[in-house]
């Protein structure tokens, strides 16, 4: 990653495609996370690498690029909005201002984290996870819809848990904090 980083820094063009290739999507939503028009959301985007890009000697070496990159879209994501709140002239209709839903940079993150965990899974084991969690089927229904036994869902259903419970394990709530762990779903004492 490093490397890449490196290259990055650069301006080597594949690595900046790299950059946005893995980052690219994490971006759309956290801008998603903030408003809902296609136009804007690909602006916010294509700013972020801009601005990643000229501001990455600010970046330290070691750290975690993607904390970096995400906060640098969730304030271009607010420019982007601030910009689309002053007053425009011509003789058009007035904006109209919908409130969204308000959603913290550490929830957006923790779902990125979520989505990556579960796209890094080896594909049977995704099929059981997206079947399961997010389509909501049960065992014999996933069984049935992937033509295999339920001890073969059960098991895949098994290690897949595994997986994300090793994979998500730095989103779990210190043990001195009370609430709802983000890995297991259950409320800790």
């Amino acid at each position: 990653m490093n490397d890449l980083i490196a290259q990055f820094r650069a301006g080597d063009e594949a690595a900046v495609r790299a950059v946005h290739q893995r980052y690219g999507g994490a971006v759309r939503t956290i801008a998603r996370s903030l408003m809902s028009e296609d136009d804007l959301i690909a602006e916010v985007v294509q700013q972020t690498f801009i601005k990643a890009w000229r501001s990455i000697d600010t970046f330290e070496d070691g750290r975690d690029f993607a904390p970096w990159l995400y906060t640098i879209a969730r304030r271009t994501a607010i420019d982007v909005l601030r910009k689309e709140k002053r007053p425009t002239t011509g003789d058009h209709e007035p904006e109209v201002d919908v409130e969204g839903p308000s959603v913290s940079f550490e929830q957006t993150w923790e779902k990125l984290e979520v989505r990556r965990a579960i796209a890094e899974l080896p594909a049977a084991e995704r099929d059981v996870v997206r079947l399961s969690h997010l389509v909501g089927l049960t065992h014999p229904e996933i069984a049935e819809r992937l033509g295999v036994p339920v001890g073969t869902v059960k098991s895949r259903s098994g290690r897949a848990n595994k997986r994300l419970y090793s994979a998500l394990q730095h989103l779990q709530l210190p043990a001195n904090q009370k609430g709802v762990s983000a890995v297991q779903g259950q409320e800790e004492p």
